[in-house]
């Protein structure tokens, strides 16, 4: 068993009502005791970008880490929305099934833009917040995604958009080394086969921009403690927009991570979980 099955065997099922006219399972590595930290990755990837941190981090704290509707094994038929409000309502709803009242979040990609709207909208939920090489303002969707989410995807092989996805990958690590086939298999698996493929075009479709400039004028309201802990060398989510956030969040703190890009998890695992370790101690609520 290669290590992308591994991580799937180790997986837990949730059936959350409620979210759409089905109810909608939910996929998630349940690790740790102590403190809930739930760990939301972004496009195109699923949790398994996490694979290195995670036990990292359950050390100390109880670490949730879902897929999103649509990513990864959560729930992938073509019947429901994946916008990043949908994932909100899900993340939401995964906290109360869990009797979560609240956690600290963590956010890179597009689960940056869920956490902005939670920290945003949601206070209540939020003990402390993590943002990292998030989705925010006006910077995105990017280019490759804009592509994929065009229905005229359909008629690719679902090899074919495994390797779009694949070869995309290098461009948002800046240790090589860290480009191991192990990541790069276990990242594109869940969008291999037939409902997979479909599955990550509806992703793509989903993505607005309007549900990050609508609160482009409240991130002032961010009450929870919160880190920016940004790979500086990113060409798409750049640290200008982790300098801008940390400005904006009263008494956000910046942490430029001056080793990684984009798939900073994947890029440093354990100066990633050590800084969120260490922001957990420091502002202990």
């Amino acid at each position: 068993m290669v290590d992308w099955e591994r991580f799937r065997d180790r997986q837990k099922r949730l059936t959350l009502a409620g979210l759409s006219y089905l109810d909608l399972d939910v996929a998630y590595t349940d690790l740790g005791k102590g403190e809930p930290v739930v760990l939301l990755h972004g496009i195109p990837t699923w949790s398994y970008l996490y694979h290195d941190v995670i036990p990292l981090l359950a050390e100390e704290v109880w670490v949730l880490a879902p897929d999103f509707l649509g990513h990864g094994f959560s729930d992938r038929r073509d019947r429901f929305d994946r916008s990043l409000r949908a994932q909100t309502r899900m993340v939401l709803a995964f906290l109360d099934a869990l009797g979560i009242e609240r956690a600290t979040i963590v956010g890179h990609d597009t689960g940056g833009g869920v956490a902005l709207i939670m920290g945003v909208e949601h206070p209540a939920r939020i003990a402390r917040l993590v943002l990292s090489n998030v989705v925010a303002y006006d910077s995105w969707p990017i280019d490759d995604m804009i592509a994929l989410g065009n229905p005229e995807w359909r008629a690719k092989l679902p090899a074919e958009i495994a390797e779009f996805v694949s070869s995309g990958l290098p461009d948002g690590l800046h240790n090589a080394e860290r480009m191991t086939e192990e990541f790069r298999a276990g990242i594109v698996a869940p969008y291999s086969d037939e409902e997979g493929a479909i599955s990550l075009i509806r992703n793509a479709s989903a993505l607005n921009t309007n549900h990050t400039t609508a609160l482009m004028d409240r991130h002032g309201e961010i009450a929870a403690p919160t880190l920016c802990l940004w790979g500086v060398h990113d060409p798409w989510q750049t640290i200008r927009d982790g300098e801008r956030l940390a400005k904006e969040i009263p008494d956000a703190r910046l942490v430029r991570q001056e080793n990684a890009s984009h798939w900073i998890p994947q890029d440093t695992p354990e100066d990633f979980a050590r800084e969120i370790l260490a922001f957990l101690r420091e502002d202990a609520v």
